[in-house]
């Protein structure tokens, strides 16, 4: 059995745009994470996204997780990422600890600043001050958690937290894991040097380059007087397997492709000139430019993206694991994948792959 824990990671995307599709996308991810806490499933993700059609309706994460608390029992539920810069410290503080409350301790507080300057704009945040935004949010959640009820004081260009006992406490002491969100080597860092576990993705640079990042990670850990061995380090990758890998590509290369090109939307749009976005770039031209195929070759052999048989599914699980990362987060419904297909993509990765 695979060293790695396995979990699995939503965007709740919507590939169409009536009421009925929307509606029935929701229900089908709640079915799934149903269907993963029964075949032993680590974790549930949700991404928080706003403004997004199609590529996400997940603008309520918590609130899906709640729902979902409460028709399982023992897989944990992903919060992957409370965008912090959106919402008083005090309102995250509230509904991540009243989830972990009802759901008897099952939270992973993963933490972000989010990537979309559309976002930022509507919630009238500077996106150029995100990390600082990011920074203030997450020391102040964290402080009114660790005070256990005791008055927090805390002042902010934009928010105030004044002398107030923040209720309810999460069940976990004394507070849920806290996991941070990036894909850049800086943020990799940022989150080694406070101790955060962290949560990357390959289909931005590949395996190969997300690996050395994850090194400097834990040696940046070591340095800040963290055991890099306690720290858990979880990867997101569009996932499908099936019995063979042309049913594999028949099945899930197109849903995948059209998600792709969403993502590379969101994170680098057109108008979009930020360099460090460059990479991003890049792939969206392979998604969009090249020919299918082409395009799948190339995600495929950088595990971007892995779409394969049992097999190649097995291989590409110890590639990930030599990279160093502890968990595995399977993006199993992504573009608008059939809930069969997804249903039995799960199946077939615990029953064969996991094994």
């Amino acid at each position: 059995m695979t060293s790695l824990r396995v979990s699995l990671g939503y965007e709740l995307e919507v590939r169409g745009r009536s009421r009925d599709v929307e509606r029935r996308a929701f229900e089908n991810v709640m079915d799934q994470v149903v269907l993963a806490d029964e075949l032993g499933f680590d974790t549930a993700w949700f991404v928080e996204h706003h403004f997004t059609r199609g590529f996400s309706h997940s603008s309520a994460p918590d609130l899906v997780l709640a729902g979902i608390s409460q028709r399982t029992s023992r897989i944990h539920l992903g919060l992957g990422v409370v965008l912090l810069p959106f919402q008083s410290p005090i309102r995250t503080a509230e509904r991540v600890a009243t989830l972990d409350v009802i759901s008897g301790g099952r939270v992973e507080f993963g933490t972000g600043r989010g990537a979309s300057p559309l976002e930022y704009q509507a919630f009238q945040r500077p996106f150029e001050q995100s990390r600082k935004l990011w920074e203030e949010s997450l020391e102040a959640v964290l402080a009114i958690w660790n005070a256990d009820g005791q008055p927090v004081s805390r002042s902010g260009e934009f928010f105030e937290i004044p002398d107030v006992s923040v209720y309810p406490r999460p069940v976990q002491e004394p507070h849920p894991p806290v996991w941070v969100a990036s894909t850049s080597l800086d943020g990799y860092l940022a989150a080694a040097k406070q101790g955060y576990n962290l949560l990357g993705m390959t289909m931005l640079k590949g395996l190969d380059e997300v690996a050395e990042d994850i090194a400097q990670y834990k040696q940046c850990l070591a340095d800040n007087g963290f055991d890099p061995d306690s720290r858990r380090i979880a990867l997101m990758i569009p996932w499908h397997v099936a019995p063979t890998q042309q049913e594999a590509v028949d099945t899930a290369a197109d849903a995948v492709l059209w998600y792709l090109r969403r993502q590379i939307n969101l994170v680098a749009p057109p108008d979009y000139t930020d360099a460090r976005h460059a990479t991003h770039r890049v792939l969206g031209q392979q998604a969009v430019g090249m020919p299918p195929e082409e395009a799948m070759a190339v995600l495929r052999d950088q595990t971007m993206v892995v779409i394969d048989d049992v097999e190649g599914s097995r291989k590409a699980v110890e590639r990930i694991a030599a990279a160093g990362a502890t968990d595995l987060i399977l993006q199993a419904q992504v573009g608008g994948l059939a809930h069969e297909h997804v249903c039995e993509s799960m199946k077939l990765f615990m029953r064969e792959v996991a094994q």
